[in-house]
């Protein structure tokens, strides 16, 4: 949601030129890459309060300091807003939430080792201002007038727009984090095929990487209340997407989607103009009221992909994006889970033998219900453990087949012991934090940030 903007580009005279602007995505299986995006909370030490963006303890600072680490800062006016190194970046979401979009890489142990890196550069810059990080899908206790807006322009049009579209999209803007994979495909087919899995499957990520329990202090009545925000976000962008199951499904069905999801803004000369409500068709016919006779560019195009939300997203790759934030095994088992389940054949051909006979119905009940009772949700039959029990044991069948080994001969399964935890206990994350919080912390959440910081 908070990558730098595109703008520019090449004008868009058809549109042909968005479908293929997809199809450039395809990518033979040798060039097939991963990438793992994490947010987390910034949380002053002394007082346990999220962090402004200026001051001695603050994100600001936070980005200045990891420049040491060679991150080039990226300025809006004169506010450095994201910092970029290679292939990765570091973006702000709008309640100061720090996340790095990784590199594309080959392999989990590359990925896990990129994590490291950035959590141990972001705890050493933290540590000397007096900050902390955790990655929970909710602040526990703070409440949206307590979390400072980090300056800049496209959040200001989105929180004019968000109260009127839902009731709960402020509330996702400040106070969640996620962590999500990005995944290539090979071809239209291949890609329609990983969407129809994903999509159907990512209840299942939520309830087994549910982490977000607590609502301003209290318990919520969710396992994930993060997820359970974008059902009340703003049904124009959020969602299950049931065309994606239909016959005839593809890159053209996905563009028509986007054409009608509504715009937030155009970006030009390093500035956001408010297009808040306005339609991208009228913008390809120049009759968009915000840049009136303008056609739009490509770019124009790849940064209004950006303004939608389901619960898995197309670009010039798949977006994961059902899964609440943690502690840093989970960030490790999130990708690990979708590619060992989408990046071999016989693990995706097994996947979707598991929900292919799915109704829509059945796709709703579980994305309605994983968010407030988790893993065990009973569906069709059965508590939604037993699901995930088979679903891990499919990725654990394609990362064996991978065959990826790290220096100590380790093939990436080893990433996915948080739910393999799961799966024999029945219990995510959030099950923990209830039980500690309800016994032992006796109501506190000192304790969860002393103990669950990075």
């Amino acid at each position: 949601m908070s990558a730098p903007p595109s703008g520019g580009g090449t004008p868009i005279e058809s549109r042909r030129q968005l479908i293929d602007y997809f199809a450039a995505g395809n990518k033979p299986r040798a060039q097939w890459r991963m990438g793992t995006e994490h947010e987390k909370f910034g949380f002053d030490l002394r007082t346990l309060k999220p962090l402004p963006y200026d001051g001695p303890v603050g994100v600001r600072a936070m980005l200045e300091g990891l420049t040491r680490f060679g991150w080039e800062p990226v300025t809006e006016g004169n506010n450095p807003i994201a910092l970029q190194r290679g292939k990765a970046s570091i973006t702000l979401e709008p309640g100061g939430q720090f996340e790095l979009s990784g590199a594309p890489l080959e392999t989990m142990h590359e990925t896990a080792a990129e994590t490291a890196e950035h959590i141990a550069e972001v705890k050493e810059v933290a540590g000397e201002m007096g900050a902390g990080y955790i990655g929970l899908g909710f602040a526990p206790e703070w409440r949206r007038e307590d979390i400072h807006w980090m300056p800049k322009g496209r959040y200001k049009i989105m929180r004019d727009y968000m109260p009127k579209k839902g009731k709960l999209g402020l509330d996702m803007m400040l106070r969640t984090c996620t962590v999500q994979t990005n995944l290539d495909f090979e071809s239209e087919a291949d890609m329609v095929k990983k969407f129809r899995v994903s999509l159907a499957l990512q209840p299942l990520a939520t309830a087994l990487f549910a982490n977000s329990p607590f609502l301003e202090g209290k318990v919520s009545g969710y396992k994930s209340y993060r997820s359970h925000i974008w059902t009340d976000t703003d049904p124009d962008r959020c969602g299950m997407l049931p065309f994606v199951f239909e016959d005839g499904f593809g890159f053209e069905r996905y563009v028509d989607y986007m054409l009608d999801v509504p715009m937030y803004f155009v970006y030009r000369d390093g500035k956001y103009i408010d297009a808040s409500g306005q339609s991208f068709r009228d913008f390809m016919k120049g009759r968009l009221p915000a840049r009136p006779g303008e056609i739009p560019t490509v770019n124009d195009w790849a940064d209004h992909i950006t303004t939608a939300f389901p619960e898995v997203r197309l670009k010039r790759y798949l977006e994961m994006r059902g899964a609440d934030s943690g502690p840093v095994p989970a960030l490790n088992a999130l990708p690990a889970l979708w590619v060992g389940l989408l990046y071999e054949q016989t693990a995706l051909d097994a996947a979707w033998d598991l929900v292919k006979d799915w109704t829509v119905e059945d796709h709703d009940y579980l994305r309605s219900h994983a968010p407030r009772t988790g893993l065990s949700t009973k569906f069709q039959g059965l508590p939604l453990s037993d699901l995930a029990r088979d679903v891990v044991e499919i990725a654990h069948a394609g990362l064996r087949a991978r065959k990826r080994l790290d220096a100590d001969g380790n093939d990436e399964t080893i990433y996915l012991a948080p739910l393999d935890r799961a799966v024999a206990s029945g219990l995510a994350p959030a099950d923990e934090l209830l039980e500690k919080w309800q016994g032992e912390w006796g109501g506190s959440f000192e304790p969860l940030f002393r103990d669950y910081a990075y």
